[in-house]
């Protein structure tokens, strides 16, 4: 009998340690991905110029007609003049109106706004009138912020304090309510953070770029947030190089600069536009980050018709006579 009761007691002993063992070895859970797997895309983030790079391949944006001989290589060195290449400069924003993603009406908003912009008269736009440049135009700053939380990402712009949030796994609601930059809602699927935008605000200054090109309430954004080795982050930015002025400093003398020092992973977002009222297409770029240092510039903005903020005055109507 003494055997059988503690031979019993040994029993239950065994299973009650099981039984709490079990959990901790494979806890259970409700959410889809856990903490551990979720990339961290937080801090700062910074590339050597404005603008976005097309695509590896398929349609892409807009790209500007005006160029420049490239200063500096993507270490600020100077490039020898003979062999620097053209490309899309700060200074003036013409549109290729010829894209075969623009509808003939949209194409020839771009011609207009472009054909304004050689006459020496910029064109009205969200970032000389100081309104917010919404989504996908913000794209083309400088650097960003991310401040990644587990309901929501916030998501800071380097020109003008512009900010977006993003809901995290929740769906858009039945009716969206337009806003500057639009109702996003994002999840993750395995290393890739992907946010859903629709319901951007339209209005006379809404353009999806620097050149005018418009967009109706259709549009519908989908960027796609994925960390990348140094090298690839560095080709990235070589690549767009190739498009865009480097700014001097690479960028820190007009706000982000990035860390030269810093040879980790890089940030790439991927995103594709749709808008039936004004593409023929969806069409994709890309943007290449890397770390930025710990610095956050304060702006402003200033409504600045005569475009000074870019070196040069536009031309400014004059009377014969004065009116008083």
């Amino acid at each position: 009998m003494r055997d059988f009761v503690l031979f019993a007691i040994l029993a239950t002993a065994t299973v009650t340690l099981v039984r709490t063992a079990t959990p901790a070895e494979s806890p259970a859970t409700t959410n889809p991905q856990s903490a551990i797997s979720i990339p961290d895309f937080s801090g700062l983030w910074a590339k050597p110029h404005l603008g976005i790079e097309s695509p590896l391949s398929g349609p892409g944006p807009v790209v500007n007609k005006f160029r420049m001989r490239q200063i500096f290589d993507i270490d600020g060195r100077p490039l020898p003049a003979a062999t620097a290449p053209f490309v899309s400069a700060v200074l003036q924003a013409i549109g290729d109106y010829t894209n075969p993603i623009l509808k003939p009406a949209a194409a020839e908003v771009v011609k207009r706004r472009g054909e304004m912009e050689l006459s020496g008269m910029p064109f009205p736009s969200a970032r000389n009138q100081c309104w917010p440049e919404g989504v996908p135009a913000v794209f083309a700053a400088i650097g960003i912020q991310m401040l990644q939380q587990p309901e929501q990402i916030t998501i800071l712009y380097e020109y003008d304090n512009q900010v977006r949030r993003v809901r995290m796994n929740q769906p858009h609601p039945t009716q969206v309510t337009p806003s500057w930059y639009g109702d996003s809602v994002g999840h993750y699927e395995g290393d890739t953070l992907v946010i859903d935008t629709v319901g951007v605000k339209t209005g006379p200054l809404a353009m999806v770029d620097w050149f005018g090109t418009p967009f109706t309430n259709a549009l519908h954004v989908v960027e796609r947030y994925r960390l990348i080795d140094y090298e690839a982050a560095r080709e990235g930015q070589i690549r767009g190089l190739k498009e865009h002025f480097r700014l001097p400093g690479g960028g820190g003398d007009s706000g982000l600069a990035i860390d030269p020092n810093y040879k980790g992973k890089g940030l790439q977002v991927h995103f594709t536009v749709e808008d039936e009222g004004v593409f023929t297409m969806p069409w994709s770029a890309i943007v290449t980050y890397r770390r930025g240092l710990a610095f956050w510039p304060e702006r402003v903005c200033a409504e600045n018709l005569r475009a000074t903020y870019v070196g040069r005055d536009s031309a400014v109507p004059r009377a014969d006579k004065p009116d008083f």
